[in-house]
């Protein structure tokens, strides 16, 4: 039976927004695979990890019949990758093997049941539901995501908070040594409800969103959050834990603040950083009348100095910082200028935006 007929690109588009989750060794040899459901010209296609479930669907898909069949992700991404853009792609289902075929190219892919294939389903009753454009919420996850952790023991650091407030919805990360603070300005009123999205989840949002003001859907329940926009439907399970007060770690008083250029702090940092030890990656400001120098050293006794004139006149300042922790605030806020304000050299720098009190990101010093 000949179960989809259509354009390779029809196929791999779909194909590649659901894949991404897929992992490539799992304990259970169906998680590999993506579900193929056909009804008609519309084709539904779904991905797994028992954590995160994605769907999408797509027409123009024709064929002899109705019909559902589950097939390595990755191997069919790679085959129909590896097509010519205008080739005209049958899949053709024949008992447990599922035959690829494009001119004169033919694969044969084993398949599982589609009746075995786990679903995630989302309770509908006590949905708290909103909706922002995907270029915000793109934003929101880029000015924050940087700062979650990647494998903390405290698991509920390697995901990111995201609490809503009233007419405020705002985005928290943390690893332990900064905080990335974003908020945003809701057009709903809704009860304050904190949720915790796995790292996974994030990666994958912020790979799939468009840069656009197309709506996204956000409905949350107590342990599971929705996501839905344009063709694709996300679906997630939540870190449960409780996530560290942040309020608590933004600085509320900072004795001295100096306005800097982001782009030539950013490329003084990307130089210094050459220079610095592989491990640590430490590099040493000291801030002065007019002038703000980076330094950096390694284990080979190799130095850099990088100079930069600034409208301060204030205390002295000599502090050392994790440069990758500065070249990430740097990299993903596109502001002309960056305001930095600290107390002295053993507690944390905050770094915020000009008249704008939507961002905020915090970072701890380091010994150098």
């Amino acid at each position: 039976m000949v179960l989809i007929k259509t354009q390779r690109d029809t196929l791999l588009a779909p194909l590649q927004s659901v894949s991404g989750i897929v992992e490539k060794r799992h304990t259970l040899p169906i998680l590999s695979n993506v579900l193929l459901e056909k009804k008609g010209e519309n084709l539904t296609l779904l991905a797994t990890d028992i954590e995160i479930q994605i769907t999408t669907s797509t027409s123009g898909a024709a064929g002899d019949g109705d019909g559902a069949v589950t097939v390595g992700a990755r191997k069919l991404q790679d085959i129909l990758r590896s097509l010519p853009d205008s080739a005209e792609v049958s899949l053709i289902l024949e008992e447990k093997r599922l035959q690829v075929r494009a001119g004169k190219s033919r694969f044969s892919l084993q398949t599982l049941p589609a009746d075995d294939f786990p679903r995630m389903t989302v309770t509908e009753n006590d949905l708290k539901k909103f909706t922002v454009t995907q270029k915000q919420f793109r934003q929101l996850l880029a000015q924050t995501q940087y700062s979650m952790a990647a494998q903390d023991v405290r698991y509920y650091l390697n995901g990111l908070l995201l609490l809503v407030d009233g007419s405020e919805l705002r985005a928290v990360a943390t690893d332990g040594h900064r905080l990335a603070y974003a908020s945003m300005p809701l057009e709903a009123e809704l009860p304050r409800q904190e949720l915790i999205l796995p790292r996974k989840t994030v990666l994958e949002l912020n790979r799939l969103l468009a840069d656009n003001d197309e709506p996204l859907s956000i409905e949350m329940s107590p342990n599971q959050i929705r996501f839905q926009f344009g063709h694709i439907v996300l679906v997630s399970k939540l870190i449960d834990g409780k996530f560290p007060d942040y309020e608590r770690v933004i600085p509320a008083t900072l004795k001295n603040i100096v306005s800097l250029n982001r782009a030539a702090l950013l490329q003084s940092m990307v130089r210094a950083a050459i220079l610095t030890n592989e491990k640590f990656r430490g590099v040493r400001l000291v801030l002065s009348d007019g002038s703000l120098k980076i330094m950096a050293a390694n284990a080979e006794q190799e130095e850099a100095l990088e100079e930069i004139e600034v409208d301060y006149h204030g205390d002295t300042l000599d502090v050392g910082f994790n440069v990758g922790y500065l070249l990430d605030v740097l990299n993903n806020t596109s502001v002309e200028n960056i305001e930095w304000g600290f107390n002295d050299a053993n507690s944390s720098a905050l770094l915020t935006v000009p008249g704008n009190d939507r961002f905020k990101y915090v970072v701890m010093p380091m010994r150098i």
